[in-house]
């Protein structure tokens, strides 16, 4: 188990022998309280929470920020297993090997899904959950766009290469970012491999998007989370992957979920958003 500064590395091993890992972060002395799980988005990392997971782990909460399979330090699925049964089944092995009962999960687009399928494959798990962006539907134009890109991606000579697509690719959706924050973004994104900046990420992932074993009535998933569970259901202003009216009906018939809009950003919110963090922290006050 290797230290880093602010976390420890974990590792897990999945059903078919894979090593997966993940963050972990101390929690601030005081009261103890309920961990949080942070899962990502398809073609991101663990890096992604690099700043939301120390700023949970100062409120009383150890925090485990996981790489998905074939993306960052987990290993790639030959068998390009790439599916959402297969994540779930991957995050339950975590809890089972660090001795996780119940926790929070914080899930950005895909790792929202993931938390679903999760509620229906072990629901004792789940204690509450933050849903950045995503829904049981999917709308086609974010869809679209994001299959224009998976699996894709072009290698850079250079991380300033790198930064630059990034801005290109999602401007529109994060307006306010500035030329530091595309290079954040690209250290988190991409990684350095034969001599040049590649993306992190195992490209077979895209062969697996969009396909693979769904539910009969996507609408299942989310009733099956958010019944009876505190759910905060975040959504970019602009996003194109999940609709206004979409996000209403997720949180109408649920007197335990709120929506809140992550205002002038798309898809996703980063959480680095001053609303996002207000949000997320007043959510993370109410529950034990």
């Amino acid at each position: 188990m290797k230290t880093e500064a602010g976390f420890r590395h974990r590792t897990w091993d999945s059903a078919d022998g894979l090593k997966l890992h993940a963050r972990d972060y101390a929690a601030a002395e005081g009261k103890a309280r309920l961990p949080v799980v942070c899962l990502h988005g398809l073609t991101r990392n663990a890096r992604d929470f690099d700043m939301l997971a120390p700023w949970i782990a100062a409120r009383q909460r150890r925090v485990f920020a996981v790489d998905v399979r074939g993306r960052g330090l987990s290993m790639c699925d030959p068998k390009a297993s790439y599916w959402l049964p297969t994540y779930a089944d991957d995050v339950r092995r975590l809890a089972g090997a660090l001795g996780i009962a119940r926790a929070i999960f914080i899930g950005t687009s895909m790792g929202g899904l993931i938390t679903m399928e999760l509620a229906a494959l072990a629901p004792a798990l789940i204690a509450g959950a933050v849903i950045n962006d995503v829904g049981p539907v999917l709308a086609a134009e974010g869809l679209a766009r994001i299959g224009s890109y998976v699996g894709n991606t072009p290698a850079f000579d250079t991380w300033d290469e790198a930064a630059a697509y990034l801005e290109r690719q999602n401007a529109q959706a994060l307006p306010h970012y500035g030329a530091q924050d595309w290079r954040v973004m690209a250290a988190r994104m991409f990684r350095e491999e034969g001599g040049r900046i590649v993306a992190d990420y195992d490209p077979a992932i895209a062969a697996a998007f969009g396909t693979g074993p769904l539910p009969a009535d996507p609408w299942d998933r989310w009733h099956g989370l958010a019944r009876g569970r505190p759910l905060l259901l975040l959504r970019g202003g602009q996003s194109d992957l999940l609709a206004a009216g979409d996000a209403t009906r997720m949180v109408t018939e649920h007197e335990t979920a709120r929506l809140r809009e992550v205002p002038n950003v798309g898809h996703a919110p980063m959480l680095d958003e001053p609303e996002a963090l207000a949000a997320i922290g007043e959510f993370l006050d109410r529950v034990p």
